[in-house]
C-alpha cells in the first residue's frame, strides 16, 4: 500500500520506511532456512533455472539462493534497500512490482516473500508476475493470514503509528481493521483466490505456516522451543487456520 495518505505524517525515518514496506530479513535463523528449504522443494526441477525475488529487501534470500539456482535476480522498491542488496549480488535491480522491467517469459521461479500486501496495488504486481514468468514457471508466494491473532506490522492509533505485534486488530471487520492498519493489507484464502482469477495460473500447493519464533527462542530457549514445536505441529491440524502466513505455490499454465 501507498505510504503517502498514511496517518500520522511526520514519523521518524525508521518508523515511516517500517509502515510503507516492512521489515525484510537482516539476519539468518531458524525460521529463514525454513523458508528456504520450503522455497527449494515447491520450485523442483526449476531451481537451477532463472529466479526471481520480487521484493528483496536487503538481499538476505537472494544470497542464500544463490548457491542452489542458476541465476537470482532480486528487484527491490525502496533505493537504500537496493543498494545494500547490491552488495551481495550484481543482479539487483530497482523497481516497482507493478512494473516489472523484464521481458515476457524470462523466469523459471518467481519469488514473493511477505512483500503483496505492501505494494500500490497488489493485483497488479500478480499481473506482472505472470507475464515474466515462462510457461510451465512457478511462483512462491507467502503472505499474510487473517486469521493470525496479532497484527504483525503495527498499528495506527489517534495519528500515531505503534510499531509491533498488536493482538485482535485482524479480527475486526475489515473496514476499521483497515482504519487501525491502511499500510498493509491481510488476506483470507478466498482473497489470494481472488488475486488469481482470470490469470494463467494453477494453484499447486497452498498451507498455513506459524513462525519460528526466533526472538522469542533467544530470551527464553527452552519455553521458546517449546512453543515453535507445538505450533509448527498445529500446522497438520485444523487450528492451521491461526497461522502466521499461508505459503501458495502456482504455476503457470502452458499456452
Amino acid at each position: 500500500m501507498s505510504g503517502e495518505n498514511l496517518p500520522g505524517a511526520r514519523l521518524p525515518a525508521a518508523l515511516d520506511k517500517a509502515a510503507r514496506c516492512g521489515e525484510p530479513s537482516y539476519v539468518w535463523r531458524a525460521g529463514q532456512e525454513r523458508r528456504l528449504q520450503m522455497i527449494l522443494g515447491a520450485a523442483g526441477a526449476r531451481r537451477r533455472g532463472c529466479w526471481l525475488e520480487n521484493g528483496c529487501g536487503v538481499g538476505m534470500y537472494v544470497s542464500h539462493l544463490q548457491p542452489y539456482a542458476g541465476q537470482v535476480v532480486g528487484l527491490e522498491f525502496d533505493f537504500a534497500r537496493t543498494a545494500e542488496a547490491a552488495r551481495v549480488s550484481d543482479l539487483v535491480v530497482n523497481a516497482a512490482g507493478e512494473t516489472l522491467p523484464f521481458p515476457p517469459a524470462f523466469f523459471d521461479v518467481i519469488l514473493s516473500h511477505e512483500v503483496l500486501e505492501h505494494v500500490q496495488d497488489d493485483r497488479a504486481a500478480l499481473c506482472e508476475m505472470a507475464r515474466v514468468l515462462k510457461p510451465g514457471g512457478r511462483i512462491l508466494i507467502f503472505a499474510p493470514n487473517r486469521g493470525y491473532p496479532f497484527e504483525t506490522h503495527g498499528v495506527y492509533w489517534r495519528g500515531k503509528y505503534h510499531f509491533g505485534n498488536i493482538p485482535l486488530v485482524n479480527y475486526l471487520p475489515r473496514r476499521w481493521r483497515d482504519k487501525l492498519a491502511p499500510h498493509v493489507r491481510i488476506y483470507t484464502a478466498a482473497d489470494l483466490e481472488a488475486l488469481l482469477a482470470d490469470l494463467p495460473l494453477t494453484v499447486i500447493e497452498r498451507v498455513i505456516i506459524f513462525g519460528a519464533y526466533d526472538n522469542i527462542i533467544a530470551r527464553f530457549p527452552r519455553g521458546g522451543r517449546l512453543l515453535r514445536a507445538v505450533l509448527q505441529w498445529l500446522e497438520r491440524t485444523p487450528l492451521k487456520r491461526f497461522g502466521l502466513s499461508h505459503f501458495w505455490v502456482v504455476e503457470k499454465k502452458s499456452a
